[in-house]
């Protein structure tokens, strides 16, 4: 039987063909000339549908990284008070454990093809707020003075997405992403936990 739909995509309406269809378009048009309709008919999905995986556009290249964000929230709030520099990075390396590539990864990569400076500038700071901002918490609910522990947060935070970022642009068969941050948070030794 012959499918009369496009190019033979079969009609799931699943969050992977939504990115990859988002993806395809965000490389041949770019970013902003792309929009949730063309990415609905390439996928060849409704536009509800789209809304059931993702909130907005920009979600199909952050929804990973955002899932990832809110289990190292659950991690180190339910350390309570015990956080401290070890836990905390073994829960942050842990976040990027097995971060295959994805929608991020090649928008990272290809950010230039696909005309996304201005986005992953601006959304790459929401998530470095909201990840600088549950570290922060922990460290200060391990007793850390609220600037120290501001300070880890936003350390700690622009560690994990530079090593992100340097994982996407190396290539995915490089090294691993909790490889990349392992060794970035190395560089933190002299911002000590305590």
């Amino acid at each position: 039987m012959t499918s009369t739909r496009g190019a033979g995509r079969p009609k799931a309406s699943s969050r992977e063909t939504l990115a990859e269809a988002a993806c395809e378009l965000f490389l041949e048009r770019g970013y902003d000339a792309t929009s949730v309709a063309d990415i609905t008919q390439r996928a060849g999905v409704s536009r509800s549908s789209f809304f059931n995986y993702f909130s907005s556009k920009s979600d199909v290249l952050w929804s990973g990284l955002d899932a990832r964000i809110d289990e190292v929230g659950l991690a180190l709030g339910a350390q309570e008070k015990s956080a401290d520099a070890a836990s905390t990075r073994g829960i942050l390396v842990e976040a990027l454990h097995g971060f295959a590539p994805d929608p991020l990864a090649l928008a990272l990569r290809n950010r230039d093809a696909m005309g996304l400076d201005d986005e992953l500038t601006r959304d790459s700071a929401l998530r470095l707020a909201r990840l600088a901002s549950i570290v922060a918490a922990a460290a200060s609910a391990s007793g850390i003075p609220a600037i120290r522990a501001e300070i880890l947060g936003a350390a700690y935070a622009a560690a994990v997405l530079s090593s992100l970022r340097v994982w996407a642009e190396q290539g995915a068969g490089y090294s691993a992403p909790e490889t990349v941050l392992a060794e970035a948070l190395t560089t933190l030794d002299d911002l000590r936990w305590g």
